[in-house]
Protein backbone atom coordinates (compact mmCIF):
# COMPACT_ATOMS: atom_id res chain seq x y z
CA UNK A 1 0.00 0.00 0.00
CA UNK A 2 1.00 3.60 -0.52
CA UNK A 3 0.57 5.67 2.63
CA UNK A 4 0.84 9.44 2.57
CA UNK A 5 1.93 11.47 5.56
CA UNK A 6 1.26 15.20 5.77
CA UNK A 7 2.35 17.28 8.74
CA UNK A 8 2.43 20.95 9.67
CA UNK A 9 3.89 22.38 12.87
CA UNK A 10 1.03 24.56 14.07
CA UNK A 11 -2.74 24.45 13.97
CA UNK A 12 -2.73 27.73 12.01
CA UNK A 13 -0.84 26.15 9.12
CA UNK A 14 -2.59 24.48 6.22
CA UNK A 15 -2.17 20.90 4.97
CA UNK A 16 -3.78 21.52 1.55
CA UNK A 17 -0.58 21.64 -0.53
CA UNK A 18 0.71 18.38 0.92
CA UNK A 19 -2.69 16.68 0.70
CA UNK A 20 -3.11 17.66 -2.95
CA UNK A 21 0.36 16.37 -3.88
CA UNK A 22 -0.16 13.08 -2.02
CA UNK A 23 -3.63 12.58 -3.55
CA UNK A 24 -2.24 13.25 -7.04
CA UNK A 25 0.28 10.44 -6.43
CA UNK A 26 -2.51 7.99 -5.65
CA UNK A 27 -1.88 7.29 -1.99
CA UNK A 28 -4.21 4.62 -0.66
CA UNK A 29 -4.49 6.42 2.65
CA UNK A 30 -3.25 9.80 3.87
CA UNK A 31 -2.35 10.48 7.49
CA UNK A 32 -2.50 14.11 8.60
CA UNK A 33 -0.96 15.67 11.67
CA UNK A 34 -0.67 19.16 13.11
CA UNK A 35 2.21 18.94 15.57
CA UNK A 36 5.78 20.23 15.74
CA UNK A 37 8.45 17.72 14.76
CA UNK A 38 10.30 18.76 17.93
CA UNK A 39 7.71 16.93 19.99
CA UNK A 40 8.61 13.35 20.73
CA UNK A 41 4.96 12.37 20.81
CA UNK A 42 3.52 12.37 17.28
CA UNK A 43 0.56 10.00 17.63
CA UNK A 44 -0.52 10.02 13.98
CA UNK A 45 3.05 9.28 12.81
CA UNK A 46 3.32 6.49 15.38
CA UNK A 47 -0.01 5.02 14.22
CA UNK A 48 1.17 5.06 10.61
CA UNK A 49 4.46 3.38 11.52
CA UNK A 50 2.59 0.66 13.44
CA UNK A 51 0.48 -0.16 10.35
CA UNK A 52 3.36 -0.51 7.91
CA UNK A 53 4.08 -3.92 6.40
CA UNK A 54 6.68 -5.25 4.00
CA UNK A 55 6.18 -3.77 0.53
CA UNK A 56 4.46 -0.60 1.77
CA UNK A 57 5.59 2.85 0.66
CA UNK A 58 5.45 5.99 2.81
CA UNK A 59 5.09 9.09 0.68
CA UNK A 60 5.77 12.58 1.99
CA UNK A 61 5.77 16.00 0.39
CA UNK A 62 9.26 16.69 1.78
CA UNK A 63 11.54 14.70 4.08
CA UNK A 64 11.40 17.37 6.79
CA UNK A 65 7.81 16.26 7.38
CA UNK A 66 9.04 13.01 8.99
CA UNK A 67 12.36 13.99 10.58
CA UNK A 68 13.94 17.10 12.04
CA UNK A 69 17.57 16.02 11.52
CA UNK A 70 19.63 13.93 9.15
CA UNK A 71 20.41 11.50 11.97
CA UNK A 72 16.71 11.03 12.76
CA UNK A 73 15.92 10.60 9.06
CA UNK A 74 18.60 7.95 8.64
CA UNK A 75 17.34 6.12 11.73
CA UNK A 76 13.81 6.10 10.27
CA UNK A 77 15.12 4.93 6.90
CA UNK A 78 17.09 2.12 8.58
CA UNK A 79 14.04 0.93 10.53
CA UNK A 80 11.89 1.06 7.40
CA UNK A 81 14.50 -0.75 5.29
CA UNK A 82 14.71 -3.52 7.89
CA UNK A 83 10.93 -3.92 7.68
CA UNK A 84 10.86 -3.83 3.86
CA UNK A 85 9.16 -0.41 3.76
CA UNK A 86 10.16 2.22 1.20
CA UNK A 87 10.08 6.02 1.46
CA UNK A 88 9.41 8.46 -1.33
CA UNK A 89 9.66 12.24 -1.11
CA UNK A 90 7.67 14.08 -3.76
CA UNK A 91 9.81 17.24 -3.69
CA UNK A 92 13.16 15.45 -3.42
CA UNK A 93 13.31 12.90 -6.23
CA UNK A 94 16.69 11.60 -5.04
CA UNK A 95 14.96 10.44 -1.83
CA UNK A 96 13.00 7.54 -3.27
CA UNK A 97 13.99 4.17 -1.86
CA UNK A 98 11.68 2.44 -4.31
CA UNK A 99 14.41 2.97 -6.93
CA UNK A 100 17.98 1.64 -7.05
CA UNK A 101 19.43 5.17 -7.32
CA UNK A 102 17.38 6.36 -4.34
CA UNK A 103 18.63 3.41 -2.28
CA UNK A 104 22.19 4.24 -3.32
CA UNK A 105 21.83 7.91 -2.28
CA UNK A 106 20.42 6.91 1.12
CA UNK A 107 23.28 4.42 1.58
CA UNK A 108 25.80 7.17 0.81
CA UNK A 109 24.07 9.53 3.25
CA UNK A 110 24.15 6.86 5.95
CA UNK A 111 27.86 6.28 5.31
CA UNK A 112 28.60 10.00 5.60
CA UNK A 113 26.61 10.23 8.84
CA UNK A 114 28.48 7.24 10.29
CA UNK A 115 31.81 8.78 9.24
CA UNK A 116 30.87 12.04 10.98
CA UNK A 117 29.84 10.17 14.16
CA UNK A 118 33.22 8.38 14.16
CA UNK A 119 35.07 11.69 13.73
CA UNK A 120 33.16 13.22 16.65
CA UNK A 121 33.93 10.20 18.84
CA UNK A 122 37.64 10.40 17.97
CA UNK A 123 37.81 14.18 18.63
CA UNK A 124 36.04 13.69 21.97
CA UNK A 125 38.41 10.87 22.97
CA UNK A 126 41.47 12.93 21.96
CA UNK A 127 40.21 15.97 23.88
CA UNK A 128 39.48 13.90 26.99
CA UNK A 129 42.97 12.31 26.90
CA UNK A 130 44.63 15.73 26.49
CA UNK A 131 42.63 17.12 29.42
CA UNK A 132 43.62 14.17 31.63
CA UNK A 133 47.31 14.71 30.70
CA UNK A 134 46.91 18.35 31.82
CA UNK A 135 45.56 17.11 35.16
CA UNK A 136 41.91 17.93 34.60
CA UNK A 137 39.63 15.76 36.73
CA UNK A 138 37.03 14.02 34.55
CA UNK A 139 33.62 13.07 35.83
CA UNK A 140 31.61 14.25 38.78
CA UNK A 141 33.35 16.16 41.54
CA UNK A 142 34.15 14.22 44.69
CA UNK A 143 31.55 14.48 47.44
CA UNK A 144 34.31 14.56 50.04
CA UNK A 145 37.50 16.61 50.27
CA UNK A 146 40.83 14.83 50.77
CA UNK A 147 40.76 15.95 54.42
CA UNK A 148 37.26 14.49 54.89
CA UNK A 149 38.40 11.22 53.31
CA UNK A 150 41.26 10.99 55.84
CA UNK A 151 38.82 11.65 58.69
CA UNK A 152 36.39 9.06 57.30
CA UNK A 153 39.14 6.43 57.15
CA UNK A 154 40.20 7.24 60.68
CA UNK A 155 36.61 7.02 61.97
CA UNK A 156 36.14 3.71 60.15
CA UNK A 157 39.31 2.29 61.69
CA UNK A 158 37.84 3.15 65.11
CA UNK A 159 34.96 0.78 64.34
CA UNK A 160 32.19 3.16 63.26
CA UNK A 161 29.63 1.61 60.93
CA UNK A 162 29.16 2.67 57.32
CA UNK A 163 25.69 3.90 58.20
CA UNK A 164 27.11 6.11 60.99
CA UNK A 165 29.87 7.42 58.72
CA UNK A 166 27.38 8.27 55.99
CA UNK A 167 25.22 10.22 58.45
CA UNK A 168 28.22 12.01 59.97
CA UNK A 169 29.62 13.11 56.60
CA UNK A 170 26.27 13.81 54.91
CA UNK A 171 26.74 11.30 52.10
CA UNK A 172 25.11 8.04 51.11
CA UNK A 173 26.41 4.67 52.33
CA UNK A 174 27.33 3.90 48.69
CA UNK A 175 29.65 6.93 48.70
CA UNK A 176 31.31 5.71 51.91
CA UNK A 177 31.83 2.23 50.41
CA UNK A 178 33.28 3.78 47.22
CA UNK A 179 35.71 6.04 49.15
CA UNK A 180 36.84 3.19 51.39
CA UNK A 181 37.32 0.85 48.43
CA UNK A 182 39.48 3.44 46.61
CA UNK A 183 41.68 3.99 49.63
CA UNK A 184 42.26 0.28 50.29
Amino acid sequence: MKFGYARVSTTEQNLDLQQDALSANECDRIFEEKVSSRKKDRPVWENLCALLREGDVVMVYKLDRIARSTRELLDIMDRFRDRGVAVRSLQEPWADTTTPSGKMIMTIMAGIAEFERDLIKQRTKDGREAAIRRGVHMGRPSKLTPNQIDLLQLAQSEGRSVKQLAADFGVSPDTVYRVLAKSS
